[in-house]
């Protein structure tokens, strides 16, 4: 019986408008909708999940450690009708949330009827948590650099795939059991490594990265899974730059990273080296220098990007000249200033210190 059968079950047995989500709110499944429907059930179909307000409102009333129903009621700011809440446990862990919209009709009773059914709903998210959890320790295997233990992983995949690198909140559990079928997931504090196909996995990535994670880095796509221990180093290196540039954060892509791909595979001692290069230039002057050389050198786009006047910023640029020693209209002189700022912008990012190899 899947969770589809379940809640149609449950809404016929109840004659009452059902939902079932995960932990997280993500909608797993719904049954037709019968009398009054609020705004709630009707974005939670519609985007299949709920938004951070509803979520803050229900987790306010105890609905993650509550041991039975939860009643909870209409709130007209929130366009929420009076419900139920019906915690899906399996060996007192929460795996999910059975909703059920309460016209006054819903007594005790009435809900202690369904209660197999409830039990069987929490069973099977936690069956599939668990299979999630072998997955994930074989997807770790898989993605390792030692070719022995890749072997081993015994994954039958097709490709193209892409790693994905998330980096955990500090108390965020990962519910990966949530993800999409034919998504891998795997979670080794304080990194998730996740294994998508390469079409769905900027997708992945965001919905990961949003349900417990500070960024995430996705690596480039390989035709041969085999070839997926690459990818996930990309994906690693990609994380870090999130985490420390902040127009990349907070999901980075492999492939969008530019000169970054360059630097990030460099430790910290030789960065540190490169940013001396840029390290006598204050914070006006490094963030001229930089938006100029982003520019091409092209005056007029800096001015403009920078909002002052052309001859403030021929001033800026040769006082820079003067303090760095070096000569703005020398090509490698240029590209030595410009690899040295951005060498900083990666040492100085939230990141840099448990970065730093």
């Amino acid at each position: 019986m899947d969770l589809q059968e379940i809640v149609d079950d449950i809404a016929r047995l109840l004659d009452s408008s059902a939902t079932l989500e995960d932990r997280t709110f993500q909608l797993l499944a719904y049954a037709a909708q019968s009398g009054d429907i609020d705004t709630v059930r009707s974005e939670s179909i519609l985007r299949r999940r709920a938004s951070d307000e509803v979520r803050a409102y229900f987790e306010d009333y105890g609905i993650a450690s509550a041991a039975g129903p939860v009643r909870i009621p209409a709130d007209e700011g929130l366009g929420v009708l009076a419900r139920v809440c019906v915690p899906l446990r399996h060996r007192e862990v929460t795996y999910g949330y059975l909703w059920l919209l309460d016209s006054g009709s819903l007594s005790d009773l009435r809900l202690a009827s369904v209660s197999p059914l409830v039990g069987r709903a929490a069973a099977v998210l936690a069956q599939e948590a668990r299979s999630r959890q072998d997955l994930g320790a074989r997807l770790r295997d898989l993605l390792s650099a030692d070719p022995e233990v890749r072997a081993s992983a015994g994954l039958d995949l097709t490709g193209p795939v892409a790693a994905i690198a998330v980096q955990a909140a500090s108390g965020r559990v990962a519910p990966l059991w949530t993800l999409p079928r034919g998504v891998l997931a795997g979670a080794s504090d304080p990194l998730t490594a996740v294994l998508a196909s390469a079409a769905q996995a900027r997708a992945v990535a965001v919905r990961v990265q949003g349900m417990y994670g500070t960024a995430a880095g996705i690596g480039g796509p390989r035709d041969d899974p085999a070839e997926a221990w690459r990818s996930w180093r990309e994906a690693t290196l990609a994380l870090r730059v999130a985490q420390r540039v902040p127009r990349f954060a907070p999901v980075a892509t492999w492939a969008e990273l530019g000169v970054h791909r360059v630097l990030v595979r460099l430790s910290g001692a030789e960065l540190a080296d490169l940013a001396a290069e840029a390290g006598a230039l204050d914070g006006e002057l490094a963030r001229t220098v930089e938006t100029y050389l982003d520019q091409g050198g092209q005056a007029r786009e800096t001015a403009a990007r920078l909002g002052v006047h052309r001859q403030t910023l021929y001033y800026r640029l040769a006082k820079a000249e003067r303090v760095t020693g070096l000569d703005l209209a020398d090509g490698e002189s240029r590209l030595l200033l410009h690899l040295g700022l951005k060498a900083a912008e990666l040492l100085k990012g939230p990141g840099a210190r448990q970065g730093a190899r």
